[in-house]
């Protein structure tokens, strides 16, 4: 390496003392950008589609997805303020006018957003996980119930099967015992999930 290249090395070693700080806020504004963003999708989605889809979950995978959901919209949300005080810092007491004390304050500015970006990053990464085992818990415990079984209650009787179809005129089950049923609305009296049916009178 020419005695020129590593002049002008050391010349952007010491160049990158005063470029560090600028140059770690654009990282920390992009950050925030993209955190933002997460966290407004997931509360949008959580808030129009969640409630119905959780709803059809058994009880200890609809409490584990809402918890998880939760947690993950509480480090998407830390790591959005986190990035954002990195990106623009907090307001100063009193303006500093000498270079040492201005050295020393962007020393300690420098540490300040390095560690508010890596957590930022780590709650980032935290959150797409915590969402993503939400879904997985919803699909395993989702995939595998096929149709949904229900328990009708007729005026004479009580059937439980698997539900085919329901329109405004009839409810259709697939019943073990009684085959394919077909029930006008007039004779039904209730329809619920069928988590009873073995007990059925």
């Amino acid at each position: 390496m020419s005695t020129r290249s590593e002049r002008r090395w050391a010349e952007l070693a010491r160049e990158l003392e005063f470029t560090r700080l600028p140059e770690l806020r654009r990282q920390a504004e992009g950050w925030r950008t993209g955190l933002t963003g997460l966290t407004a999708l997931l509360a949008v989605l959580v808030l129009l589609k969640g409630r119905d889809n959780l709803d059809n979950l058994p009880a200890a995978a609809r409490a584990s997805s809402t918890g998880l959901l939760i947690t993950a919209f509480v480090l998407l949300a830390t790591g959005s303020i986190l990035a954002a005080r990195a990106a623009h810092g907090v307001p100063e007491r009193e303006i500093l006018l000498g270079g040492q004390a201005l050295r020393r304050w962007t020393k300690q500015e420098v540490a300040r957003v390095t560690r508010a970006l890596a957590w930022a990053y780590l709650f980032c990464v935290l959150g797409i996980t915590l969402v993503v085992g939400a879904l997985a818990v919803a699909w395993l415990t989702t995939q595998d119930s096929g149709a949904q079984r229900v328990m009708v209650r007729t005026n004479t009787d009580v059937l439980c099967g698997e539900l085919i179809r329901a329109d405004q005129h009839h409810v259709e089950i697939s019943s073990k015992t009684d085959g394919k049923v077909s029930l006008p609305w007039r004779a039904v009296v209730s329809v619920k999930p069928g988590k009873n049916c073995d007990g059925a009178p």
